[in-house]
């Protein structure tokens, strides 16, 4: 039992150690998270309890166990398609809307996580084609950042096991959007998986190297930051859109208090958020 415990104060320095790389806050009594995550990594770096482990990652001298103590802690894996209203709203507002600029329009997911949300968004851009040949003539282009290099990789292999195939998606989208590779698993087809462009970033990083996007998803993200990081990211986020482009949050997520340089637009159902 040693092994899978956690000391308080290893807990709280593990915890500050985390904030400071990729600003998520583990807050009290989320050491089963950490026990969880982590474990499975011990042996694989020699460490003979958890306690170690995590010492070794705060020292840092070891840089691929820095890696992936992080990468454990920051992978999550989502829905396809995560409450529907926001790709509705892209499909039948901002893509129309967008697309009288008569340039390429430009979509961020900011936590790509394992390939779902900027997968969704191509799949979705891809239907209203379907329905409105001629509307985005001049092209699409999906850039998928997230912090996980795993998880990055994953999404480039944009293979999936029956469990994440049940989780949102209907039976006439797997049938249009993916292949079977055997063993229960399905791959993206090349035409969706040639729109995406993944790429490795820390939402504490610069995103000047990004450019400017007219639409940005950012969903369930925010809800792992503090309020002053929260801020940050967001008015970083706006300097990244176009004039009068898009910010799209979770459902649960708000604005409120942190940052005014966006107006709420009430899509019925669901709110986004409009560059002043």
């Amino acid at each position: 039992m040693t092994a899978i415990t956690i000391s308080e104060q290893d807990y709280r320095e593990f915890s500050r150690f985390l904030e400071s790389q990729c600003g998520i806050v583990l807050g009290d009594s989320k050491q089963y998270l950490v026990r969880s995550r982590l474990s499975p990594l011990m042996t694989r770096f020699a460490a003979e309890s958890l306690s170690v482990l995590l010492r070794m990652a705060i020292k840092g001298y070891n840089r691929e166990l820095k890696i992936a103590v992080i990468d454990a802690m920051t992978t999550n894996e989502t829905l396809w398609f995560r409450d529907n209203y926001p790709y509705t709203v892209l499909s039948e507002q901002l893509l129309p809307a967008l697309a009288e600029k008569r340039r390429p329009l430009k979509i961020w997911s900011a936590a790509s996580s394992s390939g779902q949300e900027p997968y969704s968004i191509a799949m979705t851009i891809l239907e209203t084609q379907a329905k409105r040949p001629g509307l985005l003539t001049f092209g699409t282009q999906i850039t998928a950042t997230d912090i996980s290099m795993s998880m990055l990789e994953n999404c480039k292999h944009a293979v999936y096991d029956r469990l994440s195939l049940g989780r949102g998606l209907s039976d006439e989208r797997k049938r249009r959007f993916f292949e079977d590779v055997g063993d229960g698993k399905m791959r993206v087809m090349d035409n969706v998986r040639r729109m995406v462009n993944f790429r490795h970033l820390n939402l504490l990083e610069s995103y000047g190297l990004l450019g400017r996007f007219d639409v940005i998803f950012c969903r369930n993200v925010l809800i792992y930051f503090s309020p002053e990081l929260k801020a940050q990211i967001l008015n970083q986020m706006a300097a990244c859109l176009n004039p009068g482009g898009y910010l799209i949050l979770g459902a649960s997520e708000s604005l409120t208090g942190l940052t005014d340089k966006f107006e709420m637009v009430r899509c019925n159902p669901g709110i986004i958020y409009r560059l002043r």
